[in-house]
């Protein structure tokens, strides 16, 4: 039978993280710290940017680097450092950027390749501290992570002879005596007479030192429909204490099944391909003041609302979500934050050198030091904000890009499949997550990354008449191209499968020593124009659009010339010319559609242009027959008379 269970916390050191820098190097952190210039002691300290950082966790540990190329037409991607000893200059793989007046934040850059393979694209990568990494797995495991309540049972008065004996060793030294009324087993010990009761398994009670149980089936549903918390409590009759205890019991639950039948399942299961599709969503916390901070005295201000971040990773056929995951730390105290940054010096550090680069709040604001290029009223103002903000909720918010990551290394332990592919937007955090915990595999060309765009500004009626010429023009094409199925997801399927055959999303290039090598290039699979009548914008993305087809457009019928005159069989020339004219066709069909809608786009616009002179002359006309009306003149009131100033 199963123990009940708590969540887990801080002191139960679930995951044990290895401090990547030695106590010599504390003690000469200390020492230098006033004696060198800001800009000197992070030079002095920046093996910290290539420095894998450990931990352990379920028996096994894990290196963490992800500090290195990640674009993925670069020779470089995925290449940790290296000095090329054998070339004339020694030169780096890498080396670091970025403009002093930036206080910590140093980029990297690919050199070019001295070796002569394959080519870098001199990319610059924003660099990530692989401790903070680390931390940031190990407060999303924390959070998720359940143990078993173990408690320190006193079974015998002071002075018992049989002391050492306990009901679960020596049961006979003990008499049963009955359950309370949460199903707790009632001991009795024969020698010194001394009652003990011992917690309840899981499944003899799930409602254990719960009150009102009847509400709690209510409650939930509640708390999936979003009810507020106050009109919550109304309902339901409860306070807000009340609420909260409720409310992680169920959190502690849910935790309960997902590991009885989430994770011990998947650590079994193999997938031959994974498809996600990940998310990035905005989510706004009550920023509330603490206790006694609302005193008439206190002039700081803070925002009501804080806006953070959620990544929600969900499988795409299916759609469940593997992770959901907040990007907020709750549980980092400024106390910890100030520690932590006189202990590791983190004022004076780059970015990737600090352990808390992941918070919002890296380091606590220090007194400045002998050589410190800060001085002592941008220090007084820092302070200012960040002791504002102590007087709010506890907890910073986390860098997206931190939980991002972690949000990934964690959803790969859990999921064992042999192929990945993930669905996003363009959103540069999740891209340069997927990047960096899948390079192996991207690599390898297991992985493969699809970017969705979607237009937000367009209103329901244009996507909706949009949608319906969209799908009249698939239809058009599967009889076109003889498919008998009128099914949208298999038309679909089978033109994109075509569309796929024959696109490129990179583009060819020369190097300066006359190496071929490919780019990315930005050119969708597919693309629809926006029908915005208030935007110019628009039809010169269409005409761009349009443009780049007609591109296209020649290259396919200059490949069907070249392919018509080949001297290849019969039977290869007749596949290739067909699959040609079916992409010329296909080509054809989205430059007529651009134009039909930039055509419906410019009626509309003309529309709504007569429409709204025929309202002005309306008002224009009202108000010389209001001033021709005789009457008492009256004073002008609100919504009369407006006076601006510029």
């Amino acid at each position: 039978m199963t123990k009940l269970k708590r969540l887990a916390t801080k002191e139960d050191e679930i995951v044990d993280v290895k401090i990547p820098i030695s106590n010599e190097e504390l003690k000469d952190r200390a020492k230098q710290y006033d004696l060198l210039t800001p800009k000197r002691f992070a030079t002095r300290y920046n093996k910290m940017l290539f420095l894998p950082t450990s931990f352990k966790w379920n028996g096994s540990e894990y290196p963490i680097q992800y500090n290195y190329c990640i674009n993925p037409f670069c020779c470089n991607f995925g290449k940790e450092q290296h000095k090329f000893k054998d070339v004339k200059g020694k030169p780096s793989r890498y080396k670091m950027t970025g403009s002093s007046k930036d206080k910590g934040h140093k980029g990297m850059y690919c050199n070019d390749n001295p070796i002569g393979r394959g080519v870098s694209q001199n990319c610059t990568v924003t660099p990530l501290s692989n401790w903070s990494v680390v931390e940031e797995i190990k407060r999303l495991i924390e959070i998720n992570s359940i143990q078993d309540v173990e408690p320190d049972y006193q079974f015998h008065k002071e002075g018992c002879s049989e002391e050492e004996s306990t009901p679960f060793n020596e049961p006979k030294q003990f008499y049963k005596r009955g359950k309370s009324r949460g199903k707790s087993q009632r001991y009795q010990c024969k020698a010194c007479k001394k009652f003990t009761n011992v917690l309840p398994k899981r499944e003899e009670t799930t409602t254990y030192h719960q009150q009102k149980n009847t509400i709690l089936p209510m409650f939930a549903k509640m708390v999936v429909g979003r009810v507020s918390v106050s009109r919550t409590c109304d309902i339901l009759g409860i306070g807000v204490g009340t609420y909260y205890h409720k409310l992680e019991w169920l959190y502690r639950r849910c935790l309960e099944f997902l590991e009885r039948y989430e994770t011990q399942p998947l650590q079994t299961k193999k997938f031959n391909e994974m498809w996600l599709n990940t998310d990035k969503m905005h989510y706004y916390l009550n920023n509330v003041r603490k206790k006694g901070q609302g005193s008439k005295k206190y002039t700081g201000f803070e925002d009501l609302n804080m806006q953070t971040y959620i990544v929600v990773s969900a499988e795409v056929l299916s759609r469940y979500v593997f992770r959901s995951d907040v990007a907020y730390d709750w549980n980092i105290s400024m106390d910890e934050l100030n520690e932590d940054t006189r202990k590791f010096k983190e004022d004076h550090l780059n970015t990737f050198s600090r352990k808390n680069d992941r918070l919002d709040w890296s380091y606590y604001p220090q007194e400045p030091s002998a050589n410190d290029s800060e001085n002592r009223n941008a220090y007084l103002h820092e302070l200012g904000k960040i002791t504002n903000r102590s007087r709010f909720v506890d907890g910073l918010n986390v860098d997206a890009p931190y939980t991002t990551t972690a949000h990934y290394w964690l959803i790969k332990q859990m999921v064992n499949a042999d192929e990945w592919r993930m669905i996003s937007d363009d959103d540069f955090s999740i891209r340069n997550a997927f990047y960096r915990v899948f390079t192996k595999e991207l690599r390898l060309s297991d992985a493969h990354h699809f970017i969705c765009q979607v237009n937000k500004t367009k209103s329901r009626k244009q996507c909706l008449k949009e949608f319906g010429q969209a799908k009249a023009e698939l239809l058009d094409w599967g009889d076109i191209r003889g498919f008998k199925t009128k099914f949208l997801r298999t038309l679909a399927s089978h033109y994109l499968t075509e569309l796929l055959t024959s696109h490129q999303f990179h583009e060819e290039a020369i190097s300066k020593d006359g190496e071929r090598y490919r780019k990315y290039a930005d050119n969708p699979a597919m693309q629809v124009s926006s029908a915005s009548s208030a935007s110019s914008a628009s039809g010169a993305q269409s005409s761009s659009e349009i443009a780049k087809l007609q591109k296209q457009l020649r290259r396919l019928t200059d490949e069907l010339k070249s392919v018509a005159t080949s001297d290849m069989d019969a039977k290869t020339k007749k596949q290739k010319v067909e699959a040609l004219q079916a992409q010329i066709q296909m080509v054809q069909a989205q430059i007529e559609a651009i134009q039909r809608q930039n055509q419906q786009a410019q009626i509309e616009k003309q529309k709504q242009a007569e429409l709204a002179k025929a309202q002005k002359a309306a008002e224009t006309q009202a108000k010389q027959n209001n001033s021709a009306t005789p009457g008492r003149q009256r004073t002008p009131g609100l919504g009369d008379n407006v006076d601006t100033f510029a």
